[in-house]
């Protein structure tokens, strides 16, 4: 009965709401969650009058923000935690499976959501800045969608309430696609070494297991990971892609072309080619940057900032390092492969493919190694973003926060031996619910979001 109800549920968040018909007897589908993300995207992006591209500046120079406080994140911190999570199998299996699927025009799609998206990413990013706590735990201070929803209500209502439906509902998805994102993450893990290495995926996965439970069991020792972490696996992978698109610099503008063409459907033979271009590109910029779903509003919080609209500065600059680099990096290294070489492939096997024809084995085994640090990194992130949810729905003990981390690092064992489909399912809901819940939200409080940015702006003048 839970299962048929789980897979109803995800169904009817991920599965085509309605289809749009076109030319010729095709059509294409359209989810609830598409609906949702591109037009309040579109709506940020012009009431923050195109923030993305007027202000790239000021974000790039939040990131000198510097903390006071023991225990607080600087601006760059949450950076690197927010990127750790979006960095992740999403930037790899997920944009394969977007060419795969929508061919090189995809692409240029994920490039647009990645415009829109950083708008909504610096609304709600700003809003978790404005209501933040104090962290008696941890030190420093945490927030999210759960706390910012909680001051909504209580503000709408004029009553002091200890918890509120809504934020409740929030912190629960969020806590169940976070438990549900660890056994995916080892499962490819324990997938990739065992193609690329021969390792057998138990060996794998209790290396794994024992590694995270070391640093995510210790008090603060997950943000000091990240931080050497994250910088060295994004800079290597961006570096080798440079050398990879340096090694074939004369097919690159035929690359451009060729993702141009296909962005419009102008190369597709079949009538539906642009839907499917379309479709495929919206739904992996949207769920790679993670703009939206409230997850990063979580590291946000945590920022120690001299005005709340650098810490939206520094998440919507996240989005563009997210899609605009690193996507960008892992569709380059498929598209200067000849086209014929890579036909009828798809998932890992693809990328993998492409990378043994540009660097030989070694590509086979840096992708195998890029794909376990990106994973890990996004495991040792959800659990930092998931502090705040559990304190907000059982409050401050610490027996409740070690009970989460274990409950992560049990999905993160079971999923590396075996795959349960259903436990996938469960993630993907999660986090569908997380953006529905957060987007319902963002429309009425936006407005304090854009009047700090209206503040920020003056004061510059």
């Amino acid at each position: 009965m839970l299962t048929t109800w789980i897979q109803a549920v995800y169904q009817f968040l991920w599965g085509d709401l309605f289809r749009i018909p076109l030319p010729g007897g095709s059509s294409f589908g359209v989810s609830l969650l598409i609906i949702l993300l591109i037009p309040t995207g579109i709506y940020f992006t012009i009431r923050t009058r195109f923030l993305p591209i007027r202000l790239f500046g000021d974000m790039v120079r939040a990131l000198t923000g510097k903390k006071k406080e023991d225990g607080s994140l600087s601006t760059f911190q949450t950076l690197i935690v927010s990127t750790a999570t979006r960095v992740g199998m999403g930037n790899l299996v997920g944009v394969v499976a977007a060419v795969s699927a929508g061919g090189a025009g995809a692409v240029f799609w994920m490039w647009i959501t990645a415009v829109i998206g950083s708008s909504t990413a610096f609304i709600e990013a700003t809003l978790a800045q404005l209501y933040k706590e104090k962290d008696p735990l941890y030190g420093g201070y945490r927030g999210g969608p759960a706390y910012y929803m909680h001051h909504y209500v209580e503000r709408r209502t004029g009553k002091t309430k200890k918890h509120v439906c809504i934020a409740v509902l929030f912190a629960i998805s969020g806590l169940i696609c976070w438990a549900g994102i660890s056994q995916v993450i080892s499962n490819s893990v324990a997938s990739s070494f065992e193609n690329a290495f021969g390792i057998p995926p138990i060996f794998t996965t209790v290396i794994l297991v024992a590694v995270a439970a070391v640093i995510v069991l210790r008090k603060n020792a997950t943000v000091k990971v990240l931080d050497i972490l994250v910088p060295i696996m994004a800079v290597c992978y961006f570096v080798i892609t440079i050398v990879i698109i340096l090694l074939n610099i004369r097919s690159l503008p035929g690359v451009f072309e060729r993702i141009i063409q296909e962005a419009f459907g102008i190369r597709q033979a079949a009538a539906g080619g642009f839907g499917a271009v379309l479709m495929n590109g919206v739904k992996r910029g949207l769920f790679s940057n993670e703009a939206g779903s409230g997850s990063a509003p979580c590291a946000a919080a945590a920022a120690e900032c001299d005005t709340p609209v650098k810490a939206g500065f520094i998440q919507a600059l996240g989005v563009f390092i997210d899609t605009i680099v690193i996507c960008s990096c892992t569709a380059m290294i498929m598209l200067l492969v000849p086209e014929k070489m890579i036909a009828g492939l798809e998932g890992m096997e693809l990328l993998q493919t492409a990378m043994n024809y540009h660097l030989g084995k070694f590509g086979v085994i840096f992708i195998a190694v890029t794909l376990f640090l990106f994973s890990f990194s996004t495991f040792l992130g959800i659990l930092f973003y998931a502090r705040g949810n559990v304190a907000y729905l059982l409050g401050d003990k610490w027996c409740w926060q070690t009970a989460y981390k274990i409950l992560a690092l049990v999905m993160l064992f079971i999923g590396g031996i075996a795959a349960y489909h259903i436990v996938w399912d469960l993630g993907d809901v999660g986090i569908g619910l997380m953006t529905i819940f957060n987007i319902v939200t963002l429309y009425p409080m936006g407005g304090e979001a854009l009047e700090e940015l209206r503040k920020y702006e003056k004061n510059k003048q």
